[in-house]
């Protein structure tokens, strides 16, 4: 299953076990480079 995430609406890829690489706030996937970019304030930007 392709996931997205929220914030930049690009593709989050797998890793070959089928894990994101990114993670789940509130429900919504999020990138591990939205994840640096925003740090702190990442909640807030949901």
């Amino acid at each position: 299953m392709a996931e997205k995430c929220v914030l930049c609406k690009n593709k989050i890829e797998e890793t070959f076990l089928g894990k994101i690489q990114g993670t789940f706030i509130k429900k919504k996937t999020v990138c591990s480079t939205c994840q640096k970019k925003f740090g702190a304030d990442l909640e807030k930007q949901l």
